[in-house]
């Protein structure tokens, strides 16, 4: 099991690991700084920082050193031919930061919709221009609350690494077989209901919120929908929908057991304009046989006058499958030892949580 969670809030990155049988914050880090996104690789940590007017930082902390600022992802000056392109051509955020499978490759999805890699362990970066001079993109909208789109989903298969998926927030999922040089959008079978109703089901007017897959079975993957959950088992190409997700469909995080390609983890919420937890409680759904049942897990939840909600990186599943933590917009924190059977909080008050994540894989 993993020994360390590492939280990213509205101000700062907690550190938490095991004292005394109990998890406990052992380290802070950038307080008073909006922390985005956070990847542990064997002895390095990375950690991208959303500071505003002050642009995106990246920073680097090796073998638990001192912590090193990079140079961050950049896009290219926007050229003269692209005056019809609706989204701007500048660095809002880091979004998502991913391991490429190759020793010193890293991912990084950002807001706007772009993606960028990395050979060198984020010294450098480069756009991946197949994806973003795609005549297609201008077509993405851009993500509530913001006139951006954003790729907040960046899954690398972990037996080809040429072979990847990125979720896009609106957009739909898109697909790469040969190492990002040309792309094709493979969501087959979702629906989006806030569409007019001849356009519910095109592939790139499809909200993706977030996107999981079993690591051990790759071609299992889940997808936390804006209406909806669905599955897919041909590695995103087509998906069918979940119906028995309760107590409701719509969230934002999801996360995939890593050996059992049948075991999933969801925190509903009431949709759209209330955007908080069914009933005041907060609960995980879990299905355990590919959606066709779930269970509502609530031991150890704030069941009372709760209003937490998930945001997509804020749900993780370790590399045993059996610890579970998840945090909230309100600083609430939970973690769970037991496949999400019960629940405990540390004793923390913290900021908004905008990722969890385990070290390690």
């Amino acid at each position: 099991m993993a020994e360390r969670i590492y939280v990213g809030t509205r101000k700062g990155l907690f550190e938490l690991a095991r004292r005394g049988g109990e998890w406990d914050i052992v380290e802070t880090h950038f307080l008073g700084d909006p922390v985005s996104a956070v990847l542990e690789q064997g002895d390095i940590t990375y950690a991208a920082l959303d500071l505003g007017h002050f642009g995106a930082k990246l920073w680097r902390r090796d073998g638990g050193r001192e912590w090193r600022e990079l140079t961050a992802p950049a896009f290219p000056p926007r050229p003269e031919d692209a005056g019809d392109d609706p989204h701007p051509w500048s660095l809002g955020k880091i979004w998502d930061l991913e391991p490429g499978g190759v020793p010193g490759r890293l991912w990084a999805g950002t807001m706007p919709g772009g993606l960028f890699r990395s050979d060198d362990g984020g010294e450098s970066w480069s756009l991946n221009e197949a994806l973003w001079r795609m005549p297609e993109r201008r077509q993405w909208m851009g993500v509530a609350g913001g006139e951006q789109p954003g790729i907040s989903t960046v899954l690398i298969d972990p037996r080809n690494p040429r072979d990847i998926r990125v979720g896009v927030s609106t957009a739909g999922i898109w697909a790469s077989t040969d190492e990002g040089a040309s792309w094709r959008i493979i969501n087959e079978g979702m629906y989006n209901e806030y569409m007019p109703p001849e356009q519910k089901g095109l592939p790139i007017a499809q909200d993706i919120h977030c996107l999981a897959r079993c690591p051990a079975h790759p071609e299992v993957m889940w997808c936390q929908h804006h209406n909806g959950v669905f599955r897919s088992e041909d590695a995103g190409h087509n998906w069918h929908e979940i119906t028995a997700i309760r107590p409701s469909k719509f969230g934002f995080a999801v996360a995939a057991h890593p050996r059992d390609a049948q075991t999933a983890w969801f925190v509903p919420a009431a949709k759209d304009e209330r955007r908080i937890p069914m009933e005041g409680k907060v609960v995980v759904a879990r299905t355990k046989d590919g959606g066709g049942s779930f269970e509502i897990l609530r031991n150890g939840l704030p069941q009372r006058h709760a209003y937490d909600l998930v945001w997509r990186h804020a749900l993780a599943v370790d590399g045993s499958g059996e610890r579970l933590a998840f945090g909230s917009t309100s600083g609430g924190l939970w973690i769970s030892e037991d496949c999400g059977d019960s629940w405990t909080a540390p004793e923390a008050r913290l900021p908004p949580i905008s990722v969890v994540r385990f070290a390690g894989p």
